[in-house]
């Protein structure tokens, strides 16, 4: 039997990859051999951190802009990808996130919360995911949370989002793994990112998660580089619907 992490021919497209967990995982599928198709909603035309990084593995890139709490943006950028040539691999990494205990917590914050975090991950998996279905090939891996395990404070929104994000995962494993589409998702735990960055300047919140981490630290965006290629590469050809926890052992305590 031969397991295969290589990537080399295909192409995938990593939403969120300006910066944090998606510039960390366009990096890794590109070390692993696949072009990347780089989309943010504030992407730069050239120039950009990804494109560097992808390009110094020589990599091809593609850089497109959308934003996904504009539901006409998402269609039109699926209609972007199909013109740019068959994708092998889309990575539903884009996502926002909104601090306000429940009780106070407006109607347009949950909106827009929900819009970006899961409406439009399916919208495009639904349109990326229909060609894959037709050349019978294909990985969509989404980015759930901790939060799509546990309920969270004061983050009703994403945490909707990112346990929705964990039920949409299963829903279309189910429907596509006989077409040899594999739909799975990674749950990254606390990483030193732009989203947690209160967190970490709040000592009681810093050293109540440290507390909580078996591993001692917070993650790093490299933390889910090998995740990523495994989920994108052949050797993942028989795991459907999976979320997959990379969280120092956060699940596990």
């Amino acid at each position: 039997m031969t397991m295969s992490f290589d990537l080399s021919g295909r192409t995938a497209v990593v939403t969120g990859a300006r910066r944090g967990i998606g510039l960390a995982m366009a990096g890794a599928l590109a070390h692993a051999g696949a072009d990347i198709i780089g989309v943010s909603a504030g992407l730069e035309p050239t120039g950009s951190e990804v494109e560097r990084r992808v390009r110094a593995f020589g990599r091809r890139f593609t850089g497109l802009r959308a934003d996904f709490a504009d539901r006409a943006a998402v269609r039109r950028l699926a209609g972007e990808l199909h013109a740019l040539g068959p994708i092998d691999i889309l990575v539903n990494n884009g996502g926002t996130i909104a601090r306000t205990p429940a009780a106070e917590h407006p109607d347009e914050l949950w909106d827009r919360v929900i819009e970006v975090n899961l409406s439009s991950q399916f919208v495009l998996s639904r349109e990326v995911g229909r060609a894959m279905i037709a050349r019978g090939r294909g990985k969509i891996i989404f980015t759930a949370s901790l939060l799509s395990f546990q309920g969270g404070v004061n983050v009703p929104g994403y945490t909707a989002s990112k346990s929705g994000l964990a039920g949409l995962t299963r829903a279309l494993a189910n429907e596509w793994a006989p077409h040899g589409v594999n739909v799975n998702a990674i749950a990254p735990g606390y990483i030193a990112t732009d989203n947690t960055r209160a967190l970490r300047e709040d000592p009681d919140r810093n050293e109540a998660i440290l507390g909580r981490i078996p591993a001692g630290r917070w993650g790093r965006a490299d933390d889910l580089a090998g995740a990523t290629v495994f989920l994108a590469s052949p050797a993942s050809d028989y795991v459907h619907g999976a979320v997959l926890p990379v969280d120092g052992g956060w699940m596990g305590r």
